[in-house]
């Protein structure tokens, strides 16, 4: 059977999508830093239910050598890397002026060095199989920018960057490699928003609500479908028509 690698997947779009790929069909090795992300929660029981293998892997996806040994480990647990969802990230907002360093260099570590380090190791397992799909989760503020995200946007747009580069340079072996990049997706932060914010969110998005991560879910379940063999280098934005 056929195994995805989720990284950032205890919980939020990352469970969600692993949730999704296993009823697709796919074994799931979930990632996330810490066993503690795991703590009270279900995700693991919801996956096997699907009737696939499931396990977790702990490793900050943002060290070399962390993502080294885990792609090791879940090829020997697995045999087969088959699709790699680069989803984990992070925020630490603020404006440019009042940003610190520390800020900037965690969020870019995060979200867009653990796509160079899993890309490297997973992308070295499907060259060898001479098949393979990768999907980069990036954001409408990589596409757009986003005022107090000059880090996220920064990371986000790199993503953009990365996705093109590899999808030609693994293409000839088989590999696919394409981004999604969702909009305002609902979530317990949204919830927490005054109506006068969600109303000032909502006039922006074309179809006047937010999106669910069942609906980034669904996109990357295309791409990691044999419907999606002939789609590679490409950027789906999700966002109800945000940027009309």
């Amino acid at each position: 059977m056929a195994t995805a690698v989720i990284t950032g997947s205890s919980r939020g779009i990352g469970a969600s999508i692993a949730l999704r790929l296993a009823k697709d069909g796919f074994d799931i090795a979930l990632n996330d830093i810490s066993e503690a992300m795991f703590e009270d929660n279900d995700i693991i029981d919801k996956i096997k239910a699907e009737g696939v293998m499931c396990d977790k892997f702990i490793a900050d996806v943002s060290n070399y050598a962390q993502c080294e040994q885990m792609v090791k480990d879940i090829k020997a647990k697995f045999g087969t890397i088959d699709v790699l969802v680069n989803n984990a990230g992070i925020t630490r907002d603020g404006l440019l002026a009042r940003m610190s360093e520390e800020n900037f260099d965690t969020v870019i570590a995060v979200n867009q060095k653990s796509v160079f380090n899993m890309t490297k190791f997973a992308g070295s397992v499907m060259m060898k199989q001479k098949s393979g799909r990768i999907i980069n989760l990036s954001s409408v503020a990589g596409l757009w920018g986003n005022p107090g995200q000059f880090n996220y946007s920064a990371s986000k747009a790199a993503i953009i960057g990365m996705t093109k580069t590899v999808a030609k340079e693994l293409g000839s072996r088989g590999i696919t490699c394409n981004a999604v990049a969702p909009g305002f997706i609902k979530t317990p932060m949204t919830d927490k928003l005054t109506d006068a914010q969600r109303e000032n969110i909502l006039r922006m998005i074309a179809m006047r609500r937010y999106g669910t991560v069942d609906e980034i879910s669904g996109v990357v379940s295309f791409l990691a479908s044999k419907d999606a063999s002939y789609v590679t280098g490409q950027v789906i934005e999700i966002s109800g028509g945000l940027s009309m």
